[in-house]
């Protein structure tokens, strides 16, 4: 059987639309709207930037979604005084995404290398961060499924990639799903002996939402364009092209005048549209 092409489409900041509304629009690609990771913009008058954003974005009908607020904190925190303060940074982050018209928001996974080698060492431990992750995100949950807007959760330091699906599974809500970002991923096979990429996309299945595409080497988080890098993309464009649905793919570089470029490399390649 043979699939179509996905789309291929890009986070960026506000600003970058001044020059890529167009080319976005044209092709009605996924967006991702990235300028709520900031605290300052966060605690700003984020609905002028609001504004701004759907102004340039006029005639969008494509996906849209934005990148919610992670900076200092863990979505699975076990104290309860920090925890009040992550409830409010997500309760934010939704607020704009409704004002924005996003249907995705992402969040970090809490789970760490560390977690990977000492959560078995206690009983109970993997329980009790899935609980965090419940007393910390329920708030966040019960808005976006009021708002129709997904959580999706990716991968940091993520090292088994179906750690974060049981805690997006146990919140029994399709208010909550897995993304994959494709650099995080590429380090944690190269550095942490994580299993290689595509085998993260298979491992999300059904339950994957939203990819991050970005090239890597397996030592840092690199966000380079597709093919600067060590991934094998055909073999991580293969597992998606095996899923039931069609995730938001959104390129995530570090620098963002290379949007194009990357578009047109995964093009040549045969690998998207």
């Amino acid at each position: 059987m043979t699939h179509p092409l996905p789309t291929i489409g890009a986070a960026l900041l506000i600003d970058d639309l001044e020059t890529l509304a167009p080319w976005l629009i044209d092709g009605q690609r996924d967006v991702e709207i990235q300028d709520f990771i900031s605290p300052k913009r966060l605690d700003g008058d984020w609905q002028v930037q609001v504004e701004r954003a759907r102004t340039l974005l006029d005639g969008h009908t494509g996906r849209l979604g934005m990148h919610g607020p992670f900076m200092g904190f863990s979505i699975a925190t076990p104290d309860p005084a920090i925890r009040e303060a992550v409830k409010l940074r997500l309760r934010r982050g939704l607020d704009i995404a409704v004002a924005l018209g996003a249907t995705q928001m992402v969040v970090h996974s809490p789970y760490t290398t560390w977690s990977y080698n000492n959560l078995d060492k206690d009983a109970g431990a993997r329980t009790r961060m899935i609980e965090y992750g419940h007393a910390t995100m329920g708030d966040a949950v019960k808005q976006a499924e009021d708002h129709g807007i997904t959580l999706v959760i990716e991968n940091i330091e993520d090292k088994d990639p179906t750690d974060r699906l049981h805690l997006a599974n146990s919140f029994n809500s399709d208010a909550v799903a897995v993304s994959i970002d494709t650099g995080h991923a590429h380090y944690a096979h190269g550095t942490t002996n994580a299993p290689p990429v595509d085998y993260f996309v298979t491992a999300a299945g059904d339950r994957l939402a939203h990819i991050h595409v970005q090239d890597a080497d397996g030592y840092a988080d690199r966000h380079w364009r597709p093919g600067m890098g060590t991934i094998n993309w055909q073999a991580v464009f293969a597992a998606i092209a095996a899923l039931p649905q069609s995730p938001h793919l959104v390129l995530e570089l570090a620098d963002n005048s290379q949007l194009r470029a990357g578009a047109d490399w995964l093009i040549t390649q045969g690998l998207a549209r």
